[in-house]
C-alpha cells in the first residue's frame, strides 16, 4: 500500500476507477478510429471520394488523437454535404423532400437516388445510392456524427485531454499518477466524476456511430451481391 493510502484511504479503489475508466475510453477512441476509416473505404470506393485514413497517435495526447477524429469526420461530412448539394440541384423539390423524410421508405429513395446518381458520380452503381441514401436520408450525417465531434470536442477540452494515449496502458499507478500531476488529490473525487460523465457520453455517441455505419457497409454489401 501507498504511503498517501493511509492518509487517504480511497485511494486504491479511486486507482482501479481511474484504470477503468481509462480503459474504456481508449475503447472508444480506438472504435472510432477504426469505423471512420471503415466510413472512409466506402466513400472512396463507392462515391470516388479521395479521403485519407486515419492513425490513432500513439504518443499523443487524449486530445490530439479526438481531434485526428474531428478533423477526419469533418471532412466525411463536406464529402457529404457536396453529394447532397448536388442531389438538391438535379432532383425535383418534391423528390428531394421525399430523400429527406425519415418516415420514407428506403426502397422509394433508393429509386429516388438512382436517377441521377449516374449524373453526379459519372456512372449508376446501386452500392452508390444505398450509401447516399443510408448517409444522407437519414439523420447520419447532420446528427450522429456531429454529436460525435461535439462529445470528442470537449473531452480534448477537459482536464481528460492533457493526459497521453500511452499513459492508458502502463498500469494503473502510472495512470494515477500521471493525473495526480494534472491536479489536486482534494480534486481527484471530482475529477474521476468528470471522466465518467465525459465517458457516458462518449459511449453512447460512439455506439450510435458504430451502429449507423455498420448498418451502411451492410447495405452496400447486399447491393454488391
Amino acid at each position: 500500500m501507498a504511503q498517501s493510502d493511509f492518509l487517504y484511504p480511497e485511494n486504491p479503489r479511486r486507482r482501479q476507477e481511474v484504470n477503468r475508466l481509462h480503459q474504456q475510453l481508449l475503447d472508444c477512441l480506438s472504435d472510432s478510429f477504426q469505423v471512420t476509416n471503415k466510413l472512409t473505404g466506402v466513400l472512396n470506393t463507392h462515391l470516388g471520394c479521395r479521403l485519407a485514413f486515419i492513425e490513432m497517435k500513439r504518443d499523443g495526447t487524449i486530445k490530439e488523437n479526438c481531434d485526428i477524429i474531428i478533423q477526419a469526420v469533418v471532412k466525411i461530412q463536406k464529402e457529404l454535404q457536396k453529394v447532397d448539394e448536388a442531389l438538391k440541384d438535379k432532383l425535383e423539390p418534391t423528390l428531394y423532400r421525399k430523400l429527406q423524410d425519415i418516415k420514407e421508405r428506403e426502397t422509394e429513395k433508393m429509386a429516388i437516388v438512382q436517377k441521377v446518381i449516374s449524373v453526379i458520380l459519372g456512372e449508376a452503381t446501386s452500392a452508390a445510392s444505398a450509401v447516399a441514401v443510408k448517409l444522407l436520408g437519414s439523420n447520419v450525417t447532420t446528427g450522429i456524427m456531429n454529436k460525435l465531434v461535439t462529445v470528442l470536442a470537449h473531452i480534448g477540452t477537459s482536464l481528460l485531454g492533457s493526459i497521453g494515449v500511452a499513459v492508458l496502458g502502463l498500469g494503473i499507478d502510472i495512470i494515477f499518477r500521471a493525473i495526480l500531476g494534472a491536479v489536486e488529490r482534494s480534486q481527484l473525487q471530482a475529477a474521476i466524476k468528470s471522466y465518467e460523465k465525459h465517458l457516458v457520453e462518449f459511449k453512447a455517441a460512439s455506439e450510435r456511430y458504430h451502429h449507423a455505419i455498420t448498418e451502411v457497409t451492410r447495405a452496400v454489401t447486399r447491393q454488391i451481391r
